[in-house]
């Protein structure tokens, strides 16, 4: 993370999410954003930051870690369709999808490797875990740190209502620069 910046709380609230590809690793640094479907959203989404774990469809040096980490802005309910508008005709295209608005992708000074974990899913964890963590399995909150996290997810759940989404500048993305995220084909990927 950039060292001028100040560094968040360790008890910031940090959920970890999967970054399938390149291309939703672009669209995040690019356009600011991070989908989730609505039927597979983990229960509470106010959070503070999302950490993006790369699977096995980046290249070999970049793959298997988290490497990148963006303060969350808000959200909004939308459809898959609203935001790959160069997806029209897709399957999921009128499926309800949570909209992360995040602020700029922070590099970690050294990334979090898998180690022996490769399949992951949504899961909850604080800054100050990813800010000591080496590997994923470092990650998780036990003991008596993990009340602390539940309290807290569970006041951001109850204040649901007060979180709001943060106006965004418009930005206009020509099919074709969309495109260029996908290597000029349509991803073949469900999601």
């Amino acid at each position: 993370m950039n060292p001028k910046s100040a560094a968040p709380p360790d008890t910031a609230l940090v959920l970890v999410a999967i970054a399938r590809d390149q291309r939703d690793l672009e669209i995040a640094r690019v356009l600011g954003w991070y989908r989730i479907p609505l039927k597979s959203a983990p229960k509470v989404i106010s959070v503070d930051y999302l950490a993006l774990y790369q699977t096995s469809a980046f290249p070999q040096a970049e793959r298997w870690q988290i490497r990148w980490i963006a303060p969350i802005l808000g959200h909004e309910l939308t459809t898959r369709a609203d935001l790959l508008r160069d997806q029209p005709d897709h399957p999921r295209a009128r499926e309800e999808y949570f909209k992360l608005q995040l602020g700029p992708l922070q590099e970690l000074a050294q990334p979090i490797l898998a180690d022996t974990w490769k399949r992951v899913t949504f899961f909850y964890t604080t800054f100050g875990r990813v800010r000591q963590a080496s590997v994923l399995a470092d990650l998780p909150v036990h003991d008596e740190e993990r009340a602390v996290l539940w309290q807290s997810l569970r006041e951001r759940a109850l204040r649901a209502n007060e979180y709001h989404a943060a106006e965004l500048p418009p930005i206009p993305v020509d099919p074709a620069i969309l495109a260029l995220f996908t290597g000029g084909f349509r991803h073949p990927s469900p999601e």
